[in-house]
């Protein structure tokens, strides 16, 4: 077993403390961010008014597009390397095709959103499509993640493929209590470019934000081959990792189910 290996299964056995980190000079989590759709319905200023309540040098990291077992691994296991834990907005057919990256993923104590069923232009589609999207992508990354096919998320996160949504769509997932995620900056990891390009590029655009919620996407081997350095940066410049999970269901809604 390589080392990253013994360090990612260590990780994944551990409480969501980042106290049990093994490493003590690792990055780390700083703290968990608990997301209630209520006061935060829609979040990320590339797409929305307001953003995550983060202080200065601190930072999201978030996931699109897996789960990709060749990329997926080598992102989870440089987080696992340094302590930090992520969002994943999952396919729906990418984990109906690879359940077991979706526990690990979950196991290694990341919290997973939902990114639709086959990842459309959702403002380009009818309504009732695009509910089919939503929930068979929910019931597909729910059945991975627990074996029960239902289009309540466990975590009610969701991000809108290319940013792309209708005011209906946005309407829609508010009144199911869903948060919809953009970001603050992206990697522009879809483009074409070297490792080294990449690397550079979202440091920069950090570094002149300050903070927030980053895009990245795992099934992407440039990505995967930056998050080691990228997380050393991190590190080095001071910035601080937290972690959004869903808020825990009100009294009154827990016995409503």
């Amino acid at each position: 077993m390589s080392m990253s290996a013994v360090v990612a299964a260590l990780v994944g056995t551990a409480s969501t403390e980042a106290a049990d980190c093994p490493r003590k000079d690792a990055l780390g989590t700083s703290r968990v961010l608990s997301v209630d759709a209520k006061a935060s319905p829609r979040i990320g200023l590339k797409s929305f008014p307001q953003t995550l309540p983060l202080a200065d040098h601190e930072v999201v990291l978030t996931f699109d597009d897996g789960p990709y077992p060749p990329t997926t691994s080598k992102v989870l296991a440089a987080l696992a390397q340094e302590c930090v834990r992520a969002t994943f907005f999952l396919i729906g057919l990418h984990a109906s095709e690879h359940p077991e990256m979706v526990k690990r993923i979950a196991r290694e104590g990341h919290t997973i959103g939902h990114h639709t069923w086959s990842h459309p232009f959702m403002a380009r589609i009818p309504l009732e499509k695009a509910k089919s999207e939503i929930d068979r992508g929910i019931a597909a990354d729910e059945m991975a993640l627990h074996g029960s096919s239902t289009t309540t998320p466990s975590t009610p996160f969701f991000r809108f493929p290319y940013f792309e949504a209708t005011p209906a769509q946005l309407d829609l997932l508010q009144a199911r209590g869903i948060v919809v995620f953009g970001a603050d900056l992206w990697a522009s990891d879809w483009n074409e470019m070297t490792p080294e390009q990449e690397l550079k590029l979202v440091t920069e655009r950090l570094a002149a934000a300050g903070k927030g919620i980053i895009l990245f996407h795992d099934p992407k081997a440039r990505t995967a081959a930056i998050m080691p350095a990228f997380l050393r940066y991190l590190r080095e410049n001071g910035y601080r990792v937290v972690h959004v999970v869903g808020a825990a269901p009100t009294q009154k809604s827990a016995d409503a189910r």
